[in-house]
């Protein structure tokens, strides 16, 4: 069986890029940039495991929200947000790989995770802060998934339809590099 991505996405609104803000120093020579997405959003990738902490403090440095998503050998996604004003929180997608990678550690997806309801309602508070006006369904939709749509797409096409969902959507036709 083929190896998974295992790493993790940062997303953030910046007009310069993300890489190069102190904050990020620590992890700077593993970034590199994904996309640029419409309205100055920008979604970076590291290939390892992420180093906790500090996505409160880089939303209240960039004054805008942030999302950090883990991806787990292609499998499942470790969903952390922020905002300056609303705070973090944390959710999963693709419940079921998830459940079998903590069990490996003796946790829960309950000790770990927001229920999807819970997540749903706290993502469309940051998708406010962000600017944008946001439906719960199609998060909840992809809050849901039990598993990956495919396995092409892995576990990261649930985190890019989150991204759509929470109204960061694709580089518009318009947009320059």
């Amino acid at each position: 069986m083929a190896m998974g991505f295992w790493g993790y996405f940062l997303v953030g609104r910046s007009d310069s890029p993300l890489a190069e803000l102190p904050a990020l120093a620590a992890v700077r020579a593993g970034l590199t940039l994904h996309e640029r997405r419409a309205g100055g959003w920008q979604v970076w990738r590291h290939p390892s495991e992420p180093d906790a902490g500090g996505m409160g403090a880089l939303a209240r440095a960039l004054s805008s929200p942030v999302l950090f998503g883990f991806v787990m050998n292609s499998e499942c996604v470790a969903v952390e947000a922020a905002a300056p004003e609303s705070g973090s929180w944390y959710a999963c997608l693709a419940r079921e790989p998830m459940a079998r990678h903590l069990a490996a550690s003796g946790r829960s997806l309950d000790e770990l995770f927001l229920p999807g309801e819970d997540a749903a309602r706290r993502a469309v508070e940051w998708a406010v802060e962000a600017g944008a006006a946001v439906e719960p369904g199609p998060l909840l939709d992809v809050l849901h998934a039990r598993r990956p749509e495919s396995p092409e797409a892995g576990a990261e096409g649930l985190f890019f339809r989150l991204l759509d969902g929470l109204g960061i959507p694709g580089r518009g036709p318009l947009e320059d590099g």
